[in-house]
């Protein structure tokens, strides 16, 4: 039996093959052929055309290469937000996100962002526990309205009443720090001093909120901040109203700073 078996394999092994492979690496042809050679077979293409594989790594590497965090960020549509809506009855609005000078143009309706509920564009992203939000802000030169309102904002929800806490930036020049503590409440504010100021931030810190205003390279905090407890995660993000329910208007927002202040518990001694 061992004899009859060995003889049939003897048989198939001068048998030729019918179905194409690789040439065989142990044939005298092949010896000394290195392991990067005997990989350079065509992988993709049954017809053997030009698809090598250290090619296919090569693109490979490109391609990861270039989904590096800023690349991401630059891809992103909104920049550093995650989505953009209308919030109230308002006119649809818009946000336009230019990477090349990572700016937010923010056009919004509305008429007001006021008393017990909202009307706004506002664009944004949820997050939890303290930090700052600063951006440099122009209206568009043609703005209709000077109470036209262009905003750093915390708000607890999407709702119109929901309780927030914003700076905000008139198109006349005045800056207020406008809050609402509960659901559907009113409106309070505090007026800054810094009229005309056109680098603003408001930071959060536990149940306040501070205003600061003035310029790219100084900054004056508000000495007065307003109470509204958010309950985490909330939205915090950039907006525009226009006080005009049949109007648009439109502001940039540039060098957007959104900054997460590290939570420290008091010292008991």
């Amino acid at each position: 039996m061992t004899g009859l078996f060995t003889s049939a394999l003897n048989r198939a092994r001068r048998a030729p093959s019918c179905a194409s492979s690789p040439p065989n690496p142990a044939s005298p042809r092949n010896q000394g052929k290195t392991l990067h050679s005997r990989l350079n077979y065509s992988v993709l293409d049954p017809m053997r055309k030009h698809i090598r594989l250290p090619s296919i790594l090569f693109v490979f590497a490109l391609v990861f290469a270039g989904n590096g965090p800023a690349q991401q960020q630059s891809r992103n549509p909104l920049g550093i937000f995650e989505s953009s809506t209308d919030i109230g009855a308002t006119r649809p609005g818009a946000t336009l996100y230019d990477p090349a000078t990572a700016s937010y143009h923010v056009t919004g309706g509305g008429a007001d962002l006021w008393g017990a509920a909202d009307q706004f564009r506002f664009t944004w992203l949820k997050l939890s526990g303290d930090a700052s939000l600063s951006a440099s802000i122009h209206f568009a030169p043609n703005t209709g309205d000077p109470t036209a309102k262009a905003i750093l904002i915390f708000r607890q929800s999407l709702d119109p009443g929901s309780p927030y806490a914003d700076t905000a930036i008139y198109a006349d020049g005045h800056i207020t720090l406008q809050f609402r503590a509960t659901a559907g409440g009113k409106t309070g504010d505090t007026t800054s001093t810094r009229h005309g100021s056109t680098r603003l931030r408001i930071v959060r810190k536990g149940d306040q909120f501070t205003l600061s205003a003035g310029s790219e390279s100084q900054m004056e905090a508000d000495p007065t901040p307003a109470t509204v407890v958010l309950h985490d995660p909330v939205y915090v993000g950039i907006g525009v109203c226009a006080h005009n329910a049949d109007h648009l208007e439109t502001a940039t927002f540039s060098n957007v700073k959104l900054e997460r202040t590290p939570h420290f518990a008091s010292d008991p001694h």
